[in-house]
C-alpha cells in the first residue's frame, strides 16, 4: 500500500511539472525588438518573431528595409531559446536570449554582441 502512494504521488508531481512547463513553454512565442550592441557597423534593432508549430518553437527575423530570414533552428530550453540563422550577408548566425520578467528578454549574438529584448506589443484593432 506504500508503494502505491508513492507512485500515485510521483505521477501527480508529474503531471504537474508536465503542466506548468507546458504553460511557461510559450513565453517566447510573439514579436521581440531585439537591440545589439557593439557590432562593427553601429548598433541595430532587428525583429525576432517566434511561433511554436507542432509543438515546436519556430520563426524568422526582419529588420526594416530587408526580406523576412527564417530560422534554421530553434533550441529551447525553459527559460532561454537559442534561434539559429543564415545573415542577409550569407553568415551562419545564432541569437541566444533568456527570460528577464515577462515583456523583456537579454542574451548575446555569436557569444559576442551583448542584445536585449522587449515584446512588441501590437495593437488589436477590433
Amino acid at each position: 500500500m506504500k508503494k502505491a502512494r508513492i507512485i500515485l504521488f510521483g505521477m501527480l508531481f508529474g503531471l504537474i511539472a508536465i503542466s506548468a512547463n507546458a504553460q511557461a513553454s510559450d513565453f517566447f512565442v510573439g514579436k521581440w525588438a531585439i537591440l545589439v550592441t557593439g557590432i562593427p557597423n553601429g548598433d541595430a534593432t532587428s525583429y525576432f518573431t517566434f511561433e511554436r508549430v507542432d509543438g515546436k518553437i519556430t520563426g524568422f527575423t526582419k529588420t526594416e528595409g530587408a526580406a523576412a530570414i527564417k530560422f534554421s533552428r530553434v533550441e529551447e530550453d525553459g527559460d532561454e531559446v537559442t534561434a539559429y540563422f543564415t545573415s542577409a550577408s550569407g553568415y551562419d548566425v545564432y541569437l541566444y536570449i533568456e527570460k528577464i520578467d515577462e515583456n523583456h528578454v537579454e542574451g548575446s549574438m555569436m557569444d559576442m554582441f551583448d542584445c536585449t529584448g522587449e515584446r512588441v506589443v501590437e495593437d488589436k484593432k477590433e
